[in-house]
C-alpha cells in the first residue's frame, strides 16, 4: 500500500474508534479494573475477539459495493430492513442517553457548572445537533484524529507511570469476581455488551466508509479499507486495556468506589490520571476525556440520523431525494427520546450506562447474523466475500454471542 493512499483512506476506522472509545472505555473498563483488578483482561480480549468479524463486515461491504450495510439488508428482503429498523429504534435512546450523560458529567465537573446533569445533557445535545447540521461528515473526520491522538498519548503515559509505582492492593478491600453474585454477573453482561462497542457501529462504519469515498473521490482497495479499520480496532483494544489498568492500579484494593453520579464519577476519573502523571496535567487530561466523550456523543447522533434516513426511505419505497429534512427529523427524534429517558427514567449515570450496555448485549447476535448473511449473499461481489477461515471465525462469534445472550435471558427472567 502506498503511503499517500493510506492517508486518503484513514478516517472511517478512526471514526469507528471515536464511537467505541467512550462509555465502554472511560466508564466500563475503568470500573472493571477498579472493582476486580486485572481479572477482566481475559474477558476484554475475548469480547474483542468474538466481535471482530461482525465489525469488519461493515467496511468490507462498503468497499466492495460502494453501499452501506443498510442497502445490503434491503437486498435480503423487506424483513431484514424492518428488523434492523426495529432493533435500532428500540436501542438508540438508551445508547444516546448513556453517552450523553457521561459527557455531561465531565462538563459539570470540569467547569463547575451548577446545573443538573439532565439540563447539561440537553444543552450538549442541542449544541451537537447544530454542529452536525452545519458541518456534517467533514467536522467528524477532522476532529476525531486529533482527539484519538491526545487520549492515546495521555492514557499510555498514565498507565506507564502507574505501573512504575507498583500494584499494591490492600487484601482487606480486594474483591474477587463471584459467579454466584447477581451484581457481578450483571456487571459482566454490561461490560461485554459494549466491549469494544455495540454491534450497531458495524452499520455506522459502512456509512462512514461510503461518505469518505464521496468526500475524497477515492475508492480504496479492500486491503486499504481493512487496514484503516484494523488500526482503529486494535487501537480501541489497547486503550481499553489502558483504562482497565488505570482502574486496577489506582483504585483496586483501596476501598474507594466509583460514584454512580455523573459529575462525581468524572472527578474520580480525572483524578486517576493526575495521581499518576501529576496535578500539572489536569487540564490536558480533562480536555482529552471531555473531547473523547463529546466526539462519542456527536458520532452517535450523527450515525443514528445517517442510518435511519435511508432505512426509512427503503422501507417506504421512496427515493432518497429528501435526505436533508428526514435526517434532521431523525436527529430531533433521537434528541427528544434521549432527553425523555434521562429526565423521567434515569436514577443515576450508572443505571443509564448499564441499561444501554445490557440492551446492546442482548441484541448483538441479531446484528452479527444479519451482517454475516449480507457479506455471504449472492449479491455480494466475489472479490469482497470473506474467505472460509473468516466465515468459520464469524460463526464462532455468532454462536458464542447467542449463547451468552440466551444465558442472560434465562438467568434474568427464569432463575
Amino acid at each position: 500500500m502506498e503511503s499517500k493512499n493510506i492517508l486518503k483512506t484513514l478516517g472511517p476506522g478512526l471514526l469507528w474508534a471515536g464511537a467505541a472509545v467512550g462509555v465502554s472505555h472511560l466508564v466500563q473498563s475503568t470500573r472493571a479494573g477498579a472493582n476486580f483488578g486485572f481479572y477482566f483482561i481475559g474477558i476484554l480480549l475475548l469480547a474483542n475477539f468474538l466481535k471482530y468479524p461482525s465489525f469488519e463486515f461493515g467496511p468490507r461491504y462498503a468497499t466492495a459495493t460502494g453501499k452501506s450495510l443498510v442497502h445490503g439488508y434491503n437486498k435480503l428482503g423487506k424483513w431484514a430492513i424492518i428488523l434492523y429498523w426495529i432493533l435500532t429504534v428500540s436501542t438508540m435512546f438508551a445508547i444516546q442517553a448513556a453517552v450523553t450523560v457521561v459527557t455531561a458529567g465531565l462538563v459539570g465537573n470540569i467547569f463547575h457548572i451548577n446545573l443538573s446533569i439532565n439540563v447539561i445533557s440537553a444543552i450538549i445535545l442541542g449544541v451537537t445537533m447544530v454542529v452536525l447540521i452545519i458541518g456534517k461528515y467533514a467536522v467528524l473526520d477532522k476532529l476525531i484524529k486529533f482527539i484519538i491522538i491526545i487520549l492515546s498519548l495521555t492514557t499510555i503515559f498514565a498507565v506507564i507511570k502507574g505501573f512504575s509505582l507498583g500494584f499494591h492492593p490492600n487484601p482487606a478491600f480486594a474483591n474477587n469476581f463471584d459467579f454466584s453474585n447477581s451484581l457481578d454477573i450483571a456487571f459482566l453482561i454490561a461490560f461485554i455488551g459494549w466491549m469494544p462497542a455495540p454491534l450497531d457501529i458495524s452499520i455506522w462504519s459502512s456509512f462512514w466508509s461510503v461518505a469518505k469515498q464521496k468526500d475524497t473521490g477515492y475508492k480504496p482497495k479492500m486491503k486499504e479499507a481493512l487496514f484503516d479499520f484494523n488500526v482503529g480496532y486494535i487501537g480501541t483494544i489497547i486503550l481499553a486495556l489502558g483504562f482497565l489498568s488505570l482502574g486496577a492500579l489506582v483504585m483496586y484494593g483501596t476501598g474507594e468506589k466509583f460514584s454512580p453520579k455523573g459529575v462525581a464519577f468524572a472527578g474520580q476519573l480525572i483524578d486517576m490520571y493526575t495521581k499518576n502523571i501529576g496535578q500539572w496535567s489536569y487540564w490536558i487530561i480533562a480536555i482529552a476525556a471531555l473531547t473523547t466523550m463529546f466526539s462519542t456523543t456527536t458520532t452517535c447522533l450523527d450515525a443514528y440520523s445517517r442510518v435511519l434516513t435511508p432505512t426509512t426511505n427503503l422501507i417506504l419505497n421512496k427515493k432518497e431525494n429528501k435526505e436533508g429534512k428526514l435526517s434532521v427529523f431523525w436527529m430531533s427524534i433521537v434528541v427528544m427520546g434521549s432527553l425523555i429517558l434521562l429526565f423521567y427514567f434515569s436514577t443515576s449515570m450508572k443505571f443509564m450506562v448499564d441499561l444501554a450496555t445490557t440492551i446492546s448485549f442482548v441484541t448483538a447476535p441479531f446484528f452479527a447474523i444479519l451482517n454475516y448473511i449480507v457479506v455471504t449473499h449472492k449479491h455480494m461481489p466475489e472479490a469482497g466475500r470473506p474467505k472460509i477461515w473468516l466465515k468459520i471465525y464469524a460463526w464462532i462469534g455468532i454462536v458464542s454471542l447467542s449463547a451468552f445472550s440466551l444465558f442472560y435471558i434465562v438467568w434474568r427472567f427464569m432463575l
